[in-house]
């Protein structure tokens, strides 16, 4: 029998802040692997056209956290917060199943039965990184992306890679990705790397 009947599987940014609407229902967290691999095989807009974390088959099942909504909180409205929360729109709109979505869609799945929880709900989108995804092709965008103004927001790859790290989210490509970010910035860690790249943005302004 299961304990809850809610959560949301959350493996990147949502770990760490999930969003007004998320927030106030989280009565619990369940540390627990991704029953999916991830991999950072997508671009964010909002983020500067930083790598982000997605599902993608030939990533590492990956640590994440199920974050276990009130029990009063039903499937279609989780969904719907979930989904308002990923497209950054808290425009009250609800979210509609997706039979065929395109590559920049949003869509919310389910698993049954996971980790104590009677439905967890996590979302996919598509991988937009043309071509083949490897660590120089990421460093690269993460390096484009904080000396942008997502940088200066503080939502740039780099820190989105460091809090991935902090969450101890190891993907296939993360490692060499890292190691590639410190060879280029000559620095010794992700916050000595930050710290100099965000000093160069502002030499650039």
């Amino acid at each position: 029998m299961t304990k809850y009947k809610v959560g949301i599987l959350a493996y990147g940014s949502l770990i760490d802040n999930p969003g007004k609407e998320i927030e106030p229902l989280i009565i619990d967290r369940i540390n627990c692997k991704t029953p999916f691999k991830v991999e950072f095989a997508r671009t964010s807009s909002s983020r500067g056209g930083a790598p982000t974390l997605i599902p993608y088959k030939t990533g590492n099942e990956v640590n994440a956290v199920i974050l276990v909504l009130e029990n009063s909180t039903d499937l279609a409205q989780a969904k719907s917060i979930l989904w308002r929360r990923e497209r950054h729109k808290f425009d009250g709109k609800e979210y509609v199943d997706i039979v065929s979505p395109t590559l920049n869609q949003v869509v919310v799945l389910s698993v049954k039965d996971f980790e104590d929880v009677e439905t967890v709900i996590y979302t996919s989108i598509g991988k937009n990184i043309e071509g083949e995804v490897n660590a120089e092709k990421l460093s690269q965008l993460a390096i484009a992306s904080i000396l942008s103004d997502a940088g200066d927001e503080k939502k740039d790859g780099i820190r989105y890679l460091l809090d991935a790290k902090n969450n101890s989210i190891v993907t296939g490509l993360s490692p060499q990705y890292e190691q590639l970010i410190l060879n280029s910035t000559e620095a010794e860690t992700l916050e000595e790397a930050i710290e100099k790249l965000d000093l160069q943005r502002t030499k650039n302004t």
